[in-house]
């Protein structure tokens, strides 16, 4: 599909995401919270699913994928009970729309926009750097390496798109909303414990949706089986759970393959190791840990080892490094005609 046909579907789409969501809006006002509201919101729930599969560029696919079929959806489901992010009753029209589509938590952001420092901004444009110089090598010398050491270069790769691209849409938003953003990532290479991996360095958006949304039910109704103490095993196994069918489902948007199920897997194997965490911890009263010098190597060794074996199958299937320079020699491609169509090349 030719970029300009792909740009118009991104703008249909895109309208008609900002007008259920502003239909979703109208009814928070009419339709009282509970299963009324529910099922007036179900339809575009239904919606946002389809959405991604109008798309075939790998970015507007990964973009919808995220943040309309899993962030906007799980929001409106915890709107329809007066739960999450768009819940306040003092949120207007647009920032409802900024709230449900990024990941930018604005509910606690009443202290203003600040501006990002000199730091940050060195810290982003390096990480942009080295992203440019992975994909260069990674797609012109992948086959001339160890798979294993590609695979690395490749996992660079998708962390530094994930972080920049969710770094760029919040500032975007949180500058044009005044409001204070909220990190996405901190540094998970420097994580200690899988619990810290998960719950407070990787992709915090979702954690933060994920919590009241699924763990949070799910630790309420397991305190009437197993107890309060052991009540958060059952609700991170199911945490996980849903995460990796929303990463499935993410994967075939992409693909168009039914799922193998290793993406599955990992979240799974994941979820097992992270309950393990909680029940030494608990088991030793907190009073027994590896110290940060041992313990970082090994949760980014686990992570990597574990990535490589269960998610490097379904992420080469995606081809998303060579999808993603089609896109770039594409745009490219179309900026180049658009600058020979200006007067001032033109003569």
């Amino acid at each position: 599909m030719e970029l300009k046909e792909e740009m118009h579907n991104f703008i249909r789409v895109a309208l008609c995401a900002l007008i259920s969501l502003g239909y979703c809006y109208f009814v928070g006002k009419i339709v009282p919270k509970g299963v009324l509201r529910f099922l007036s919101i179900l339809p575009v729930v239904l919606v946002f699913l389809f959405i991604p599969l109008t798309l075939t560029s790998v970015h507007t696919i990964g973009a919808f994928s995220f943040y309309i079929s899993w962030l906007a959806n799980f929001k409106l489901i915890l709107f329809a009970f007066e739960k999450g992010p768009l819940s306040s009753p003092s949120t207007t029209l647009l920032r409802f729309f900024a709230v449900a589509c990024f990941p930018v938590d604005v509910t606690q952001s009443d202290k203003g926009f600040s501006n990002p420092n000199k730091t940050s901004l060195l810290t982003y444009g390096t990480k942009g750097v080295i992203l440019a110089i992975c994909l260069q090598l990674y797609h012109h010398h992948k086959e001339d390496v160890h798979p294993l050491i590609a695979w690395c270069v490749f996992g660079l790769i998708v962390y530094l798109m994930l972080e920049l691209f969710l770094v760029l849409s919040s500032a975007i938003v949180g500058l044009f909303l005044k409001v204070e953003l909220d990190q996405q990532f901190d540094e998970p290479y420097l994580a200690t414990s899988l619990q810290d991996f998960w719950g407070r360095r990787w992709n915090v958006m979702v954690n933060r949706i994920l919590h009241p949304s699924v763990y949070e039910p799910m630790r309420i109704l397991s305190i009437r089986v197993v107890g309060r103490l052991w009540a958060p095993v059952p609700a991170i196994l199911t945490t996980f759970l849903v995460s990796g069918i929303m990463h499935e489902l993410i994967f075939y948007y992409f693909t168009r393959e039914w799922p193998t199920g290793e993406v599955m897997l990992f979240f799974a194997l994941h979820g097992v190791c992270l309950v393990l965490e909680v029940v030494i911890k608990k088991a030793t009263r907190y009073k027994w840990s590896l110290p940060n010098q041992l313990s970082r190597p090994l949760v980014l060794a686990f992570v990597l080892a574990t990535s490589y074996w269960l998610f490097l199958p379904e992420l080469s299937r995606c081809n998303v490094i060579e999808r993603a320079f089609e896109d770039y020699v594409a745009v490219s491609e179309l900026a180049t005609d658009v600058v020979r169509t200006m007067p001032v090349f033109s003569k």
